[in-house]
């Protein structure tokens, strides 16, 4: 620049405020590292007791009772604070304990606050006691590989995203010989306490650990993370004891505000249809509060598609005296008529834009598509199991996977008790697009899962609308409304007759600020007979450029933008919310490794709700495990929890979806959420979705 003198390179890195700029510390991660989350009243006063809370029941599973006897009567158990105790309390709560803690399982925002709040309820208690991480999740607890944690380091990572501190790892630790590691390691460390972070399957892991190492005296707490918010606990009697797992606000809240942008650039491009996928596996959580947070004009809730019954197909059925069971729960092609629908009524108001978001899993819930990956799940796990091969190195190519499967259907006619795979299917399953047949046939995840976020979902429901989009142009029904002072300033600075052309070209000329062009009019030809017919142009006269000009801006061009939202989420720095709710998290494990409780889930109960009435709990593990097929084979999980469409913010969300479409000439009703501030007044407390819940569950 003009008047600066020259300066070297190494002296301009050495600057204080090229030093400033660009160093890894800023004020916002200082700002985050020095925040203190305020704490549940139960750990506002010197020790804490547990209180069995037997008004919450369960009804369990014959085999949780075979498999865990030692942990299956366990019960809910409520965290009270207390500043005075009797000296042998005193002496059990504040002895010295070795405690190992594991991430399991993908990121979520607010782990560091788990191990924050655990090392600091530790270290208050007794100043010797030690706090070991385990490294690369539980492949760490097998191998032995563990960090010692330090004030330095707890401290690096206060209210930060991630699991940078110890890493993690999806590793099941499902066989003896893994089990018998395990126990290894604890009794090296010398450990009391082993708590295992992470979603279902991890505490599924927790509920055999504590079974196993009851005898040994070790205990295991597991903490709920998934920022899918699949981890949801009711007793019997309904009553919430873990609204939603930690992670999930965060996630939430930063999908929203990206897809919120996604919002702002549509309506301001006017061009452009956002198809967002968010992660949600087995659950649209995340989908639903995406919707309530920015008001996309299309939501998919795949537990609403699963309750879809077409009545048409019933009443037909019914007449002919039959029963038609595909009539229950929506089909692939009926869902793309759906979004097309949409899509269509936009269009005719002049918003050939708008946002779409759809869950990760939604296909899990599409009739055919279930089916195919029950069935094909069953056929890998079989071939797998007969052969001792697994399928996907002996079928490399799909190919060779689509022959197997056409041998499957050919041994359905010559063996009428083969069912598994039939003719009838393997026509099906030819009929979909090879990217989808490969996507269906994909290697499952370590867990016997379809990996669904590995599908292209938004491409398979695109490809669909967008077929069908073509033949209702070409019907004249996918039209693009004009608005009517565009079209008469557009003839009038041709010298033509608006009001002349109008009722010809228009359907509803005269009768809208947004002209609708005639569905008989598909194509430049069929303009040029009908101008031809109303005697407006002569046959050897070519259409008026300003007429043309309008018919072509009626002609609505499909284009999307497709935007995945998932690994960003999951690693953003957690909501004040998250914050706190896991500081809190890893209090409760403490109080409940000092009280002598094992097989536990920490919980927080009353998460929708002033901060004020939070109540730190442990939920037991066992009570909560049921059978369910996995890898072909039944065995025992904990359950998902589904999004309820009966619960309120389903149902708020249902009854906004017209309004939240804007086919109309009003205005988009897009939300602005913002981005995750961690401070200030207007920052949200909690999951939209948890308030609106809060307020009565619906019958």
């Amino acid at each position: 620049m003009p008047g600066t003198k020259p300066i070297k390179i190494n002296d301009l890195l050495k600057h204080p405020k090229v030093l400033k700029v660009t160093d890894n510390v800023n004020a916002v991660l200082l700002e985050r590292r020095q925040y203190s989350p305020p704490v549940c009243k139960a750990f506002s006063q010197k020790f804490s007791r547990l209180q069995q809370a037997d008004e919450f029941t369960f009804t369990v599973d014959k085999e949780a009772q075979k498999q865990l006897p030692d942990i299956i009567d366990n019960r809910v158990q409520k965290i009270q604070g207390c500043n005075t105790a009797d000296a042998s309390f005193a002496k059990t709560y504040r002895r010295k304990r070795n405690i190992g803690i594991v991430f399991s399982g993908g990121p979520a925002p607010g782990g560091h606050n788990v191990i924050a709040g655990l090392y600091d309820a530790v270290k208050q208690a007794n100043d010797k006691s030690r706090v070991y991480g385990f490294l690369i999740g539980p492949d760490g607890i097998v191998e032995n590989e563990a960090l010692e944690l330090n004030d330095d380091l707890v401290d690096a990572y206060r209210n930060l995203g991630g699991f940078t501190m110890i890493k993690t790892g999806r590793t099941k630790i499902d066989t003896p010989e893994k089990m018998a590691l395990c126990k290894t390691t604890c009794d090296k460390l010398d450990l009391d306490a082993l708590v295992i972070v992470g979603g279902d399957d991890s505490n599924t892991n927790a509920a055999f650990l504590a079974q196993e190492m009851f005898a040994d005296g070790v205990q295991v707490i597991g903490v709920p993370k998934t920022i899918d918010g699949d981890i949801q606990v009711r007793d019997d009697n309904g009553s919430v004891l873990c609204a939603m797992s930690f992670g999930f606000h965060t996630a939430a809240r930063a999908f929203a505000n990206s897809i919120s942008n996604l919002c702002t650039d549509s309506s301001s491009d006017v061009k452009y249809w956002h198809i967002c996928k968010v992660m949600g596996r087995v659950a649209s959580h995340l989908a639903l509060e995406a919707a309530l947070q920015t008001h996309a004009n299309m939501t998919l809730i795949g537990e609403d598609l699963a309750d879809y019954v077409d009545q048409k197909r019933l009443e037909k059925a019914r007449k002919e005296g039959k029963v038609d069971y595909h009539a229950y729960g929506i089909t692939l092609r009926h869902l793309s008529r759906v979004i097309c629908e949409g899509i269509v009524r936009r269009a005719a108001i002049g918003k050939n834009y708008g946002v779409i978001v759809v869950p990760e899993g939604v296909l899990e819930f599409i009739n055919e598509i279930q089916v195919f990956i029950i069935k094909l799940n069953t056929i890998i796990a079989e071939h797998n199991q007969t052969y001792d091969k697994d399928f996907h190195a002996t079928f490399a190519r799909l190919v060779d996977k689509l022959d197997y499967l056409r041998r499957l259907a050919q041994r359905s006619r010559e063996d009428a008790s083969f069912t598994l795979w039939n003719t009838r299917d393997d026509d099906l399953f030819n009929d979909i697009p090879a990217f989808f047949q490969e996507g269906l046939l994909m290697e499952r995840d370590s867990h016997g899962n379809f990996p669904f976020s590995q599908v292209e979902t938004e491409k398979v429901l695109m490809d669909l609308v967008k077929d069908y989009l073509n033949i209702l142009k070409d019907e004249g029904r996918y039209r693009l409304g004009i608005h009517k002072n565009h079209y008469r300033k557009t003839l009038k600075r041709a010298d033509l007759d608006p009001d002349a052309f109008g009722p010809l070209l228009f359907e509803n000329y005269g009768q809208s600020e947004i002209l609708l062009r005639r569905s008989a009019i598909i194509s430049l030809k069929t303009l040029k007979q009908s101008l031809i017919e109303e005697q407006m142009i002569n046959a050897d006269q070519e259409i008026p450029a300003a007429v043309e000009k309008i018919f072509k801006k009626s002609v609505p061009a499909f284009k999307t933008q497709n935007h995945f939202y998932g690994y960003d989420g999951r690693g953003n720095d957690p909501t004040r919310f998250d914050c706190i709710y896991t500081y809190n998290l890893g209090l409760t494990v403490f109080s409940l490794v000092a009280n002598g409780a094992t097989g536990q889930m920490a919980a927080v109960r009353n998460l929708e709700q002033d901060f004020t009435k939070w109540e730190p709990i442990g939920v037991p593990i066992a009570p909560l495990m049921h059978l369910e097929e996995r890898k072909g084979r039944l065995a025992l999980v904990l359950e998902k929890s589904v999004v309820d469409v009966r619960s309120a913010a389903f149902q708020v969300v249902k009854a906004n979806r017209e309004k939240w479409l804007a086919a109309d000439a009003a205005r988009d009703h897009f939300r602005r959420p913002g981005p995750i501030r961690f401070t200030g007044k207007s920052e949200e407390d909690r999951p939209i979705t948890l308030e609106l819940n809060a307020i009565c569950r619906l019958p």
